[in-house]
């Protein structure tokens, strides 16, 4: 049964389960209003738990102000997780980028809950699904077409500067920004909007439901209310362990990844069988220079350190033949050995994004560029030299 109490705007919902109140606090996550209402709510409803739209890395990040130089990059680089770290910092950065005109940090209102349940002694409850299986699971759901114009979107979105007039301000307040881009993105990014939005209602649902306590607040994003009062009343129990989970690669990629370097390689042995040792070997220095050279021009472009292109050259032809690990990585890796991001540049880096300069300025920014480019380059130059191969072979 759904009531309303004391003088609460809208999106504050009591959701009555026989002896259990739940209480859900819609917010903005770029708003004051929104972290005066938490506060209020906490204070007035002295619930025996509060749950709030974080999960632990995520709230780290709002609460602990070092919190960049405890991230080791070399890690993120070694676990293949550097695009999924991109994609955050971006989608970080267009909140950061509404939070600035709005005048306050994104998430702030639910810091303001912890630092708030904290103060009253309540316990907290952190009942979001982890961000990085949240982030992986939605990349590795989107088709290749739909991730280029994702990050084209983050990207176009962080340089376009828009001036904000009273009425779109006030809008803002009362809007979940997650919310707010993946409807400006529509029925374009399906994929996307069925795991940021929809999975984690039902993730948080769960969490809610099972938190201990017959009255309990839990603070969410505004564009999650219906969802999770769904949940609420539904029995989601058994999804859960497929929604933690992160979807394997799937069977035609993994075939399609290592049948590339099958073709070239298998090319190569039938030319030397068929035209000649001296041709295949013309055909292999080919291949080195057709994915070395491209690779190369990509991290010299991002302004890489010389040891970066040189590893851009020496890289790409070998990571061309295995789908392991790509040329974007190594070059990634080195360059961090090379040209190790400062503190600073991690906590400027939503600012220096939203320029063009500011991606070579920033190290870490250009470790990113260095990713794109120098993997660009390598698929260029597997493309080119595979057609000479074919073409060798077919003449």
């Amino acid at each position: 049964m759904l009531s309303r109490a004391r003088d609460y705007p809208a999106d504050v919902q009591f959701i009555e389960q026989g002896k259990r109140t739940v209480i859900l606090v819609g917010t903005a996550h770029v708003s004051q209003q929104s972290v005066d209402l938490v506060q209020k709510v906490i204070d007035a409803e002295r619930p025996d738990h509060v749950c709030i739209e974080l999960d632990d890395k995520r709230y780290q990040a709002l609460s602990d102000e070092n919190r960049w130089q405890k991230l080791d990059l070399k890690t993120v680089i070694k676990n293949r997780q550097l695009s999924t770290l991109m994609v955050s910092i971006m989608m970080a950065g267009y909140q950061k980028k509404l939070g600035d005109n709005l005048g306050v940090s994104p998430g702030a209102e639910l810091l303001a809950a912890a630092r708030t349940a904290e103060g009253l002694q309540i316990p907290i409850c952190l009942c979001d699904r982890d961000i990085r299986i949240t982030l992986r699971r939605a990349w590795k759901s989107t088709s290749l077409f739909r991730k280029g114009y994702l990050m084209s979107s983050l990207i176009a979105g962080m340089f376009f500067s828009e001036e904000i007039d009273e009425q779109k301000l006030e809008e803002l307040k009362t809007q979940d920004v997650l919310t707010e881009l993946m409807a400006e993105m529509g029925d374009s990014l399906p994929e996307m909007k069925k795991v940021l939005i929809d999975e984690r209602d039902i993730y948080m649902a769960e969490q809610i439901k099972n938190t201990p306590g017959q009255v309990v607040v839990a603070v969410v994003g505004a564009g999650h209310l219906e969802g999770i009062k769904r949940g609420l009343v539904e029995d989601y129990a058994g999804k859960i362990d497929d929604l933690t989970t992160i979807p394997p690669v799937s069977r035609t990629w993994k075939t399609l990844g290592w049948l590339i370097p099958a073709v070239i390689i298998g090319s190569i042995g039938l030319i030397a069988f068929s035209k000649g040792f001296e041709t295949a070997g013309d055909n292999i220095i080919y291949w080195i220079l057709a994915n070395g050279i491209p690779a190369s021009i990509g991290a010299a472009l991002a302004l890489a350190h010389p040891f970066t292109t040189i590893g851009a050259f020496a890289a790409a032809p070998i990571t061309s033949l295995t789908p392991v690990i790509g040329a974007g990585y190594v070059t990634a890796f080195i360059q961090v050995m090379t040209r190790p991001p400062v503190v600073r540049e991690f906590e400027t880096v939503g600012e220096d994004m939203g320029t063009l300069l500011g991606w070579w300025r920033n190290k870490l920014l250009r470790v990113f560029l260095v990713f794109i480019l120098t993997g660009l380059g390598s698929a260029i130059g597997t493309y080119v030299g595979g057609y000479e191969i074919i073409k060798t072979l077919m003449s």
